[in-house]
């Protein structure tokens, strides 16, 4: 759950003075940006920086869970040197260094692992920390999936930076059919509305452009926060009484314990609640911007096409039309 929204409150590592020295010791070890050359490897990052490496990418740091899971994806795993907390998929992942979590790295300790490449997560890393890293002569690459085309988009290129264009480019095919399939199946299913519950304290949700929106409306639901500016907004508990939707879906990683859902439960005059409709669904497929997703979104489509029966079931039926008896003469 935390991997879906940047703290509110971000401490930066170390003062300038260890910046600067640890600067130094990236230019002294020749890492510094090469100048392009006819063989360099060009590719254009989510923020439109466009990066230059002389050779394929061989040290790598993932800042990100599900950047972790793409390079494996795309048969780069063998180069990742550092990770961050979470990064627990596939299994290889979980025995790399950790250099912190996504919120807060441990600068000191990415620069002694010597990376050529470092792939961001451009709006769950710190910002400040990326721009010391920047400063320090690293290669970043900024990924920020909003689109499913951004996902397997960002499978072709991290396979450009690695020199494995093939894998990510098949990987990346078999993507863009899978989520084309599930896109059709439910593209003619009658529209449900949803509150998409990211955390239950603070109450968060997402809007129109995060990822998540974007699978509900492919299943053929109506994020009703969906116009709110925030990515991942705070709402109201208020807020979701008057909205009212006919589905309240959120994440959990242990079907066994507790999916934060009671205060709807205990909701009384709540369509969701009185349908039945409190959805759980898997976070780790759903919530992580890699190819996995899909998994994520045909378990959120079926749960929500199971909705959407018990939501129709609980229409009154219009009542049926009599018809007139026949006239009948007095006999009199």
């Amino acid at each position: 759950m935390p991997l879906l929204r940047r703290p509110s409150r971000v401490r930066v590592a170390g003062p300038l003075a260890m910046t600067l020295a640890m600067a130094a010791c990236v230019a002294a070890l020749g890492w510094a940006m090469p100048q392009a050359r006819a063989a360099d490897i060009r590719v254009v990052d989510d923020s439109g920086a466009a990066l230059v490496l002389r050779e394929p990418a061989r040290r790598i740091i993932s800042l990100a869970p599900h950047l972790t899971e793409q390079l494996f994806a795309v048969g780069a795993g063998d180069r990742v040197v550092g990770v961050v907390a979470h990064s627990d998929h596939p299994a290889q992942a979980r025995a790399l260094p950790r250099i912190g979590d996504s919120a807060q790295l441990d600068l000191e300790r990415i620069v002694a692992l010597r990376p050529d490449l470092i792939v961001a997560w451009d709006s769950g890393n710190a910002a400040p920390q990326l721009v010391h890293l920047a400063a320090m002569g690293l290669t970043i690459y900024r990924s920020e999936a909003r689109t499913f085309a951004d996902i397997s988009s960002t499978l072709r290129r991290l396979g450009q930076l690695t020199a494995q264009d093939s894998v990510a480019r098949n990987r990346a095919d078999a993507f863009d059919a899978s989520i084309a399939s599930l896109r059709e199946r439910y593209a003619l299913h009658h529209e449900l509305s949803v509150f998409y519950q990211v955390w239950h304290q603070p109450l968060l949700t997402v809007n129109g452009s995060h990822l998540i929106s974007q699978a509900l409306t492919l299943c053929g639901a109506r994020n009703v926060f969906a116009d709110l500016r925030a990515l991942t907004p705070s709402v109201s508990e208020e807020a979701v009484r008057v909205a009212n939707p006919q589905a309240i879906v959120t994440g959990s990683v242990d079907p066994t314990g507790p999916d934060n859902l009671d205060r709807w439960r205990e909701r009384k005059g709540l369509r969701a609640q009185a349908l039945g409709n409190l959805i759980v669904v898997n976070p780790n497929t759903l919530h992580r911007a890699s190819d996995r997703i899909v998994e994520g979104v045909a378990e959120l489509c079926e749960k929500l096409d199971a909705a959407r029966v018990r939501s129709a079931a609980a229409v009154p039926a219009p009542p049926a039309q009599r018809r007139a008896a026949p006239a009948v003469r007095n006999p009199g």
